[in-house]
């Protein structure tokens, strides 16, 4: 997935390979007049390591304390692991590349193919956690929102981690398959349609839900503790709403850049956007720090967990 990276893509006979990127990536650099930008590697490494500390902190916290062992945390902490892996993955590419440059790995072994199919799973792997789990909490919302009263019948602990379970089995599986026979052009396609398609439906699942907000919260006004209620679910909503908005911006422009690369390397203005594929996988790890920011500012429980976590304080806590 990289375009400085060894491909790992072996043409058999009879099948359709995908062009290299990194080949792309030297072409590229003779067809466009774009320079390529690159972000330093101290750059590089702080931000990845800053973004698995904060993450690992949000499973810490909730692990602790268990006030917070709810499908709703439950799902954030899956969304948490995606963002880990995510940062992982492009640090992990990241060496791979200095120490190709140092002349401690051979571009073309037999090794580094297997490490450069490790790397491409562990990216998609993350790509796909991120999904589903935005999807998980999604649906988990929208329960919350519409069905406050049934809510803790339907969307029961042991629920939430068969849930997850299904869901990291199934990402974990897509992530081998898709590795491994990414030169299909029957993989390919499907990988790159999934990111719209699943954006697009959870799209759709909030452009619901916010629709019919107005009209359920009249119908639940005269309930006792209604409208603090109802408060609670929407900012539920709302931060579901800013999660969506900062993968969508950390995640496109490289989704987009792997589109490009398979569809229109030699394009002169693809080969341009190209150029700054090491901002784009920058990005990623931006997302793994932003995402743990947001869920200290939009939770009261949580954010008070991280404080007395970093206190060194136990008063209170439930054990």
């Amino acid at each position: 997935m990289s375009t400085e990276r060894p491909s790992n893509i072996v043409k058999h006979p009879g099948q359709t390979s995908i062009p290299s990127l990194e080949n792309i990536s030297d072409f590229s650099l003779n067809i466009t007049d774009c320079t390529q930008v690159v972000v330093p590697e101290e750059v590089f490494f702080t931000v990845a390591a800053v973004g698995i500390l904060e993450n690992l902190l949000v499973l810490v916290a909730v692990i602790r304390n268990k006030n917070l062992h709810l499908p709703m945390y439950f799902f954030i902490c899956s969304l948490a692991i995606s963002d880990m892996l995510g940062s992982l993955y492009k640090t992990l590419e990241n060496i791979f590349i200095i120490l190709c440059k140092m002349g401690y790995l051979t571009r073309r072994g037999d090794f580094e193919k297997k490490l450069d199919d490790a790397m491409d799973s562990l990216f998609i792997l993350s790509l796909l956690g991120s999904i589903f789990s935005l999807l998980a909490i999604a649906a988990d919302r929208y329960i919350t929102i519409f069905y406050a009263l049934r809510y803790h019948n339907i969307m029961t602990l042991r629920r939430a981690l068969v849930i997850l379970a299904i869901i990291w089995t199934f990402c974990a599986g897509s992530s081998i398959a898709i590795a491994l026979f990414s030169y299909e052009v029957a993989t390919v396609i499907p990988f790159t349609i999934l990111f719209p398609l699943m954006m697009f439906f959870i799209l759709c699942l909030y452009v619901h839900m916010f629709l019919l907000a107005r009209s359920h919260a009249k119908k639940i006004a005269a309930l006792p503790t209604s409208a603090v209620h109802q408060r609670t679910n929407m900012k539920g909503a709302i931060t579901l709403t800013i999660f969506l908005g900062v993968f969508l911006c950390c995640w496109a422009p490289f989704v987009l850049h792997i589109l490009l690369a398979r569809f229109c390397p030699h394009n002169p203005y693809c080969a341009c956007y190209m150029s700054i594929f090491h901002v784009n996988g920058t990005l990623i790890m931006c997302n793994a720090i932003i995402d743990p920011m947001i869920y200290a500012f939009r939770s009261p429980e949580l954010r008070s967990t991280f404080k007395k976590m970093f206190c060194c304080t136990r008063s209170n806590w439930n054990w």
